[in-house]
């Protein structure tokens, strides 16, 4: 157990929430498993504290007194690839797509299982202890597609496109499996780590909007082709 919590200690996981209960509820939780807390109760003290501390991993809210929680993800996301959980009442499906789409890593909906929590957060440090390995293959160069793993950049014709955490790791999880077809549920256990319970309306936004940046024709997709009923595959050839 001692060993396990020096790991974990190097972590620093800030939580911006404005209700003390649940903030201090999930604060001794993170403690108990080894990582550093901090707490802020409004936007303005969170974006302090982030740009003050680098945290490893934020907890968000979306109901902040002072603004709105999509909009502290906007603000982070212009300075930093870190991981946004939102931890959030609003629970309705174009609230989590939005949460999504402005660069959260993922979402859990109060009322909430402080265990489904913490195996939240652990995919998420997973995911990051995965580093890509250097080489021969850091550039990834097809047709008008470049993406550069060490730079972390893609480009279309040269130019560089902007993509969300999400999308840049949607389309690493394409190149990895170039010509083979991903199920829906492959895609979510990868890029969010848990059981999909059919949800396929996520993937199916985020794809869309990862085409409109990588694609000249989205009606005649080069790169990402869709298998009805099934999943994805990135084009071969």
């Amino acid at each position: 157990r001692r060993r396990v919590l020096c790991m974990a200690d190097e972590l620093t996981r800030l939580i911006i929430e404005d209700d003390k209960y649940i903030s201090n509820f999930m604060s001794v939780s993170l403690k108990n498993e080894g990582y550093k807390v901090m707490l802020a109760q409004s936007a303005d003290e969170g974006l302090f504290l982030f740009s003050s501390n680098h945290p490893d991993l934020v907890l968000l809210d979306l109901g902040l007194p002072d603004k709105d929680g999509l909009e502290v993800i906007g603000e982070i996301r212009g300075i930093s690839d870190a991981p946004v959980l939102v931890v959030s009442a609003r629970g309705q499906e174009r609230e989590k797509i939005e949460a999504l789409d402005r660069g959260a890593d993922d979402y859990i909906s109060k009322p909430f299982h402080m265990g489904e929590l913490l195996a939240r957060v652990r995919v998420i440090k997973r995911r990051l202890d995965r580093k890509p390995a250097p080489g021969a293959d850091s550039v990834f160069q097809h047709d008008y597609l470049t993406v550069d793993y060490d730079k972390r950049k893609v480009l279309v014709d040269g130019t560089e496109v902007h993509l969300t955490p999400i999308e840049y790791r949607l389309l690493l999880l394409m190149l990895a499996n170039k010509g083979k077809v991903l199920t829906h549920h492959y895609i979510v256990r990868e890029i969010w780590g848990y059981d999909p319970a059919g949800d396929t309306q996520t993937i199916r936004v985020f794809m869309a909007k990862l085409r409109r940046k990588i694609e000249k024709d989205v009606t005649k997709p080069r790169f990402i082709l869709t298998e009805i009923g099934v999943g994805y595959r990135f084009a071969d050839e």
